[in-house]
């Protein structure tokens, strides 16, 4: 998983945008933890340790400071290490490095990356692209670009030549050009929302992680406002840095949360942000996908004629999701976790509901897409297949729900004409009652990230569906029209 999706994934997971930053800086270490003489490496690993223990479930991220970590000798990056794996595996950790040094670039990013598994890293940005390259051929991690700090004394440099056309814009400006909005982001420290609108202008698909804004004279609900996307989106904050040393960490920040989610809720213009209601015994590893599900409407009631003739007694419109970035963001992860332990060289999305996300698979793993088309064309090229394949060519299937199993079937075979090979199918629900073992009889293996069951006996139990209404779900006589 990249970082940019492991930090997507946790923001919906623990609905927060907020980021601590675990240093081990002596001066800061609560008084329960000192006992007398030299702070030893002991003392900071349980301080920071308990700091994440209160707070996994709050955050976004985890943002350790290596000169921290440096200043300590060789205990400290012991100690950095031994913190790297006490972090919850979910969590991204973002290591603030401010690495500038091009001749060693390439050999921290193997360490960081490789020996320590960290998920992104910040850098200066004065050796331009050659700096960020050594990162970046790690495509899966990510690089925060320093571009704008809050010292005054950078002003001199920060402001340069005038104000109207400052050196910080063009840093952002020229990181903009090293790397995709899923591999570069910007580091900005101000409380000057006007710097943050300039920035968040040239740089409206970029991730802006925050510095030094939450003295009680700013008014953080402008700076958010101004930072958030449309869609409440688009920023990493962190707490203030002394919070560490509190002994009621966890409850400011549960309270430092619910005050920022107020703002993007307000600020929020196209989904609202959902949170589960529905603590189960028993949950389904994708419960909380289901109920979302489930809370937009992709599930109604009433008398619908599916596309093989048959009339069923609900429909599933997963079309909705689309809309819902989060949302198709988790189901996309959840397609991913399927689909990267398969074989092929292309995915093929069926038209028209899969190709959305057949298209974020291609993204999200890095793998070239085809499609079928649903009907051939009397003008243009007039091709059967869209997009560059060669024949021979192992490709996955990606539809969205498998009824009658017919338009899987269907592309397949038009993917095979083309010759193609085609082994695996993978949709997002399986309506079950024989459509798996139809398609094994036609040669094909069937994946599914959820099936009909698993979402009628979800909803059942959560209270989201009535009796009659599971019934509706659990009918084992519909005909599909096969």
């Amino acid at each position: 998983m990249s970082f940019f999706e492991k930090l997507n994934q946790a923001i919906a997971l623990n609905q927060s945008l907020l980021l601590i930053g675990l240093d081990p800086n002596p001066e800061m270490i609560p008084p329960k933890y000192l006992k007398g003489g030299k702070i030893s490496k002991a003392q900071l690993r349980d301080w920071l340790t308990e700091a994440i223990a209160q707070t996994s479930d709050l955050v976004c991220a985890y943002k350790p400071t290596l000169g921290f970590y440096q200043a300590l000798g060789v205990e400290g990056i012991e100690l950095l290490i031994e913190i790297l794996q006490i972090i919850p595996k979910h969590i991204p950790v973002i290591l603030d490095a401010k690495h500038g040094d091009l001749n060693s670039s390439s050999r921290f990013a193997e360490t960081i990356f490789e020996d320590w598994a960290v998920d992104a890293v910040t850098i200066s940005p004065y050796a331009g692209q050659d700096q960020a390259i050594p990162f970046l051929l790690y495509p899966d991690k990510g690089v925060f670009v320093l571009c704008c700090t809050s010292n005054p004394g950078a002003s001199i440099l920060q402001e340069y030549p005038q104000s109207a056309f400052p050196l910080y814009l063009q840093v952002v400006r020229e990181a903009k050009n090293w790397g995709t909005p899923e591999q570069i982001f910007l580091e900005v420290g101000t409380t000057q929302t006007e710097i943050i609108s300039k920035i968040r202008a040239i740089a409206p698909e970029r991730t802006l992680l925050l510095r030094s804004f939450w003295q009680e004279a700013i008014h953080k609900s402008d700076i958010l406002s101004t930072g958030l996307s449309a869609k409440g989106e688009g920023l990493i904050l962190p707490i203030p840095q002394d919070w560490l040393s509190e002994t009621n960490l966890r409850e400011k920040v549960i309270t430092l949360n619910q005050e920022v989610n107020e703002i993007r809720a307000a600020t929020n213009n196209y989904c609202d942000l959902w949170t589960s209601n529905v603590c189960l015994l028993q949950q389904h590893p994708h419960q909380e996908l289901i109920l979302q599900l489930y809370d937009i409407g992709c599930l109604l009631f009433g008398d619908f004629v599916q596309a093989s003739g048959a009339t069923f007694s609900y429909y599933i419109d997963l079309r909705k999701i689309i809309s819902q970035p989060q949302l198709f963001h988790q189901v996309l992860h959840a397609y991913a976790k399927i689909v990267e332990k398969l074989t092929f060289d292309r995915i093929a999305g069926i038209p028209y509901g899969a190709l959305p996300t057949a298209t974020g698979l291609a993204l999200m793993l890095h793998h070239p897409m085809i499609f079928p088309r649903k009907e051939v064309k009397a003008h243009g090229t007039r091709r059967m297949i869209e997009g560059h394949y060669q024949p021979g060519e192992k490709v996955v299937v990606i539809d969205d729900i498998l009824i009658s199993g017919n338009s899987a079937l269907e592309g397949a075979a038009k993917l095979q004409s083309c010759g193609l090979i085609i082994q695996d199918i993978v949709v997002f629900i399986n309506h079950e009652r024989g459509v798996t073992e139809r398609l094994q009889d036609q040669g094909y293996q069937a994946y599914a990230v959820m099936t009909i069951s698993e979402i009628s006996n979800t909803l059942y139990a959560a209270g989201r569906i009535t009796e009659k209404q599971y019934q509706c779900l659990t009918d084992k006589n519909d005909n599909y029209g096969y």
